[in-house]
């Protein structure tokens, strides 16, 4: 049903939360190939919104449900929406909407996409001052595993552009008669970081949104002006590992991926009071999903 083309494109659009965090949903059959069209629909739950190995303070539980419809000729729309189940911040945080197009041919497999993003004024989300992006991606086949490249450039509000490169290592195996697969992976993301100055603006060190809780927990009536000096420059910010494993059992899809993200280039935060270094750590996070798709046609 999915190619590695649509593996990697989802991981970069869907998952909002680090989302690489949504997991790399794919089914053994690989109906893409079969120049099926088909509308997929999902629910799945992230324990953590994690995003270029930076999250808050306070874990960011997500349930989202999401429709997408994928073309025979490679073009696609998704939508979603993300339901916060943290303690006393039960609400949509987050709605996203996705079209792009999708290709593979032999060895080769790519696409292009571009999403729009729009969060709840209270969220906390690492990633809450983002309002869009554009993404693509080219992968090929080396029989021993796969490697992609990505480039990305996220827009974030009232903020600097970000642009995003990223490098991924994949092999997959089928095991239990084709029914199981598991695509263990590492993968590399570099990059600036605008959009982590704004949120540190926007949502730290006593910027709470709204009646949004954090790190600090108040809501004040002053604002702190923060500067990331490192905001501009193109620095490796994480490595993570996963190991998506999804079983398929006639139209149903069943995900769980755990993922562990190791990341770079601490921040320096400066304020008119105080320069802090960032203490980064290695952070696991996980997310389960099932999915149900419909065919609807199959081209000629």
């Amino acid at each position: 049903m999915y190619t590695k083309a649509k593996i990697c494109m989802l991981t970069l659009i869907l998952p909002f939360m680090g989302l690489l965090a949504q997991s790399n949903k794919t089914t053994m059959k690989e109906k893409s190939n079969e120049n099926q069209s088909y509308l997929l629909t999902d629910i799945s739950y992230i324990n953590d919104a994690i995003f270029m190995g930076r999250r808050d303070s306070i874990a960011a539980p997500y349930i989202f449900p999401s429709i997408g419809y994928y073309d025979a000729s490679g073009f696609f729309a998704d939508v979603s929406a993300s339901y916060l189940t943290s303690a006393n911040e039960n609400r949509v945080d987050l709605f996203l909407m996705s079209a792009g197009y999708l290709f593979k041919s032999n060895k080769w497999s790519g696409g292009i996409s571009g999403t729009a993003y729009f969060f709840n004024e209270d969220s906390y989300n690492v990633r809450s001052e983002t309002v869009g992006d554009i993404t693509g991606m080219l992968g090929y086949d080396l029989d021993a595993f796969e490697v992609t490249l990505t480039a990305s450039s996220f827009f974030n509000n009232e903020s600097s552009a970000d642009i995003f490169a990223g490098l991924m290592l994949d092999r997959t195996f089928y095991v239990a008669d084709n029914s199981l697969l598991i695509n263990p992976s590492i993968t590399l993301y570099a990059g600036s970081q605008y959009f982590y100055e704004a949120y540190y603006t926007t949502s730290r060190l006593g910027n709470r949104k709204g009646q949004g809780k954090g790190a600090l927990g108040t809501v004040t009536s002053t604002t702190t002006n923060v500067e990331i000096l490192e905001a501009s420059e193109f620095n490796l910010l994480t490595v993570e590992l996963s190991l998506p494993l999804q079983y398929y059992h006639k139209q149903f899809i069943f995900s769980a991926t755990p993922r562990w993200a190791f990341p770079q280039s601490s921040a320096t935060i400066t304020t008119v009071d105080t320069i802090i270094k960032e203490d980064l750590e290695t952070v696991f996070y996980w997310s389960v999903g099932i999915s149900y798709w419909f065919n609807t046609k199959k081209n000629k």
